[in-house]
């Protein structure tokens, strides 16, 4: 049986994960519209890159909760492996509160930034720059939320680090 905590993770990252690979097709989608304009039009639009960087770094921010929970991001987990049993479970406590914490830091300094440029636009599509920097808040705190929900174990083995 499923508890409401896994069953608030499987949503989340279900959710997390589908809005960021439709990011990541926008943002390819832009990318071809750029090629094609600048190949066969004669000229790219001034904002066509401005949004690709906006779209593949909200990508990037919106996954990273889920992909930590996943064990698919990048890290090394030789220390896991070779720790007796109870350092191995206070290195995963250790590494679940340090991530925890940080993500919900770092998602607070990312508001604040964000309020703080709401005045000022973007070059190319002349938005508020605190639109394409919502990415980062928001990210981190889903990147907190998951590793919240996802408790102090230890984060699943890839194949490749076996």
């Amino acid at each position: 049986m499923h508890t409401l905590r896994e069953c608030l993770l499987r949503y989340s990252r279900a959710v997390t994960i589908t809005v960021a690979a439709l990011l990541l097709l926008g943002n390819l989608a832009v990318i071809l519209y750029g090629v094609f304009m600048r190949y066969l039009a004669g000229g790219a639009p001034i904002w066509m890159d401005e949004l690709s960087r906006f779209l593949i770094i909200s990508t990037v921010m919106l996954a990273a909760g889920a992909v930590w929970v996943e064990g698919i991001h990048m890290r090394v987990a030789l220390i896991e492996r070779l720790l007796p049993a109870p350092a191995g479970r206070l290195l995963a406590f250790y590494q679940w509160v340090l991530t925890v914490v940080l993500a919900f830091a770092a998602a607070w300094i990312c508001w604040r930034y964000a309020q703080s440029v709401a005045m000022f636009r973007t070059m190319g599509l002349g938005i508020s720059r605190s639109i394409p920097v919502m990415a980062m808040p928001i990210g981190f705190a889903l990147l907190g939320w998951q590793a919240l929900l996802y408790g102090p174990r230890f984060l699943p083995l890839q194949e490749e680090d076996i």
